[in-house]
């Protein structure tokens, strides 16, 4: 810890404390659970993260989540079921890093996750505007509530629209100046004055959304009785949604020096923190890319310019919980719809477009789903698509060639679509043998037809592992070819497919296959296949 963190921390607790509170008002719960989540989250899992810049803290995406399982409970039992959801996503994050399960979120299309993404943004961006202009709330979705503001321009309140847009207008002419780092508090501060100097007491505070306790907070126990399937399910959405922004965090902001990070500690700093937000009171938290890019920028070292940030946020609110409560509720929808509107990034949008049509129709599947249904349908939606995809993408990256014996030596050339007779016929395959994969090279293999004593040999070194689709692909095959009279080769076979593939096993389902173990020498077990191959069908013919 150096007095630069400490520094550090103060710009990212005076941003904190704005966006803790839009946070939990995006939830549907009282702001006080964003705020107690920024410091508990900021410290405590500041603690054990390998990305040591890292701001563990209360995200848009997260939120949005929870309040949109949070949907169907009552009012007065919300505050308990979030504090439970946390305590559940922070416990499935803990496991997740058990199970070492890191490398799967690289498994989440980057298409489908910006599509996600860009369907939050929108989703903030229209829920929003009936809290930023005082218009009364009608429409079961995002759309179709900023639908019916813009459809009744009078229904509004003009004073909470004059707060909203002053707060808004802060917020864009700030951001240009060197008071950019104090926006967000001043677009709390300004239109707070403004609504006590003018008397405007029909503008909605954080005060009308709950008690504000006063004094240094202490951990509660969760309350066992808000525990329901929906309270699962929706953290495990959460977890899915911070563990992968946790990883881009990562990306984002590389650690001094070089050192490499770790997907899986990163999941157990971030689950530590909603553990201790459960027990403060707060609500999810993860990785922000935001609030991280604020830590850096201030000059923060090591982890402590983060968890100075939380400690003072903890300061600010033990001292200020008055002033808290009087903050006006249309300049906290000011914040998230400017946030949002930052967030969207057109040049990456752009970038995705051009990609071709699986990645368009990637992005706005997901994007889709988010606006049209509850966030944790979005989240299973963008991982079943990223699955597809990914078993698309082993399909049609999947390519077969023939190998030719010139001079010693290995040629690459066309593979035939059929076999001739007496034919030896080396295959080299690129792509996945998984599944879709397999399936492919099922259709990708010359076909025997008629041929007299085929042979061919399918080279498989650097795969350690098959699936059972292509042992299944591959017995077929090697049945064809024995009905002929010819024979399936597997060269640069590694021990541990062998050990699967015992004679016992392959015997037993009349799957006859001989087998060139890999050696150290590249192409030696497959030039061995060939040399072996020759004998055997010349061996034929002489007989």
């Amino acid at each position: 810890m150096s007095k630069a963190d400490v520094v550090a921390g103060i710009p990212g607790a005076i941003g904190g404390v704005p966006d803790g509170m839009a946070a939990g008002v995006l939830a549907g719960v009282s702001p006080v659970h964003g705020l107690y989540a920024s410091m508990a989250g900021r410290f405590f899992g500041g603690f054990g993260t390998s990305t040591r810049l890292m701001v563990v803290t209360t995200t848009s995406a997260s939120a949005l989540a929870v309040g949109s399982t949070l949907t169907d409970v009552e009012p007065a039992e919300r505050s308990a079921a979030i504090v439970m959801l946390t305590l559940i996503a922070g416990a499935m994050m803990v496991l997740a890093s058990i199970l070492r399960l890191g490398k799967y979120t690289r498994f989440v299309s980057h298409s489908v996750m910006t599509g996600f993404l860009l369907g939050i943004s929108a989703n903030i961006l229209f829920g929003q505007l009936p809290s930023l202009l005082g218009a009364p709330v009608r429409g079961s979705i995002a759309a179709t509530k900023a639908l019916h503001v813009l459809l009744h321009p009078f229904d509004f309140d003009w004073r909470a629209a004059v707060v909203g847009v002053l707060a808004t207008m802060l917020l864009i002419v700030l951001a240009r100046t060197r008071l950019r780092t104090v926006a967000s508090l001043c677009a709390l501060i300004v239109p707070m004055i403004v609504v006590l100097v003018f008397g405007w007491t029909a503008v909605g505070t954080v005060a009308d959304t709950g008690e504000i306790p006063t004094g240094f907070p202490l951990p509660h126990l969760p309350q066992l009785s808000a525990l329901s399937p929906s309270l699962v399910a929706g953290a495990l959405a959460v977890t899915v949604i911070v563990l992968v922004q946790g990883t881009g965090v990562a990306e984002s902001a590389p650690n001094p020096g070089g050192t490499r990070t770790s997907v899986d500690r990163d999941f157990t700093a971030q689950g530590i923190g909603n553990v201790f937000a459960a027990l403060f009171r707060g609500m999810p938290v993860g990785g922000s890319v935001g609030q991280t890019a604020i830590n850096v920028s201030s000059g923060a070292r090591s982890r402590w310019g983060g968890m100075w940030s939380g400690l003072w946020i903890l300061v600010i609110m033990v001292g200020l919980a008055g002033v808290v409560g009087r903050v006006p509720l249309p300049t906290l929808a000011a914040i998230l719809m400017v946030a949002a509107a930052r967030s969207i990034d057109l040049d990456r949008l752009a970038a995705i477009w051009s990609s071709g049509t699986i990645s368009r129709t990637a992005l706005l599947v997901t994007f889709v789903a988010t606006l049209l249904l509850p966030v944790t349908a979005a989240v299973g939606v963008g991982v079943g698509l990223s699955l597809l995809l990914q078993l698309n993408q082993e399909a049609m990256d999947l390519k077969v060639v023939r190998l030719r014996v010139e001079d010693g030596h290995l040629v690459e050339a066309k593979a035939p679509s059929a076999l001739s007779d007496n034919d030896v016929v080396i295959l080299d395959v690129y792509g996945s043998l998984f599944y879709a994969g397999a399936r492919t090279l099922q259709a990708e293999l010359p076909d025997p037809g008629n041929a007299r004593d085929p042979v061919v040999i399918l080279r498989l070194r650097g795969r350690t592992s098959v699936s059972a689709t292509f042992l299944h692909v591959i017995g077929d095959y090697a049945r064809r070819l024995d009905v002929l009279g010819g024979r399936l080769y597997l060269s640069g076979v590694d021990r541990r497919i062998r050990d699967v593939w015992t004679d016992e096993l392959l015997h037993a389902q009349g799957v006859h296959i001989e087998f060139f173990p890999a050696t150290s020498t590249l192409g030696e077990s497959t030039l061995a296949a060939y040399a072996d191959a020759e004998v055997r069908i010349h061996g034929d013919r002489r007989s």
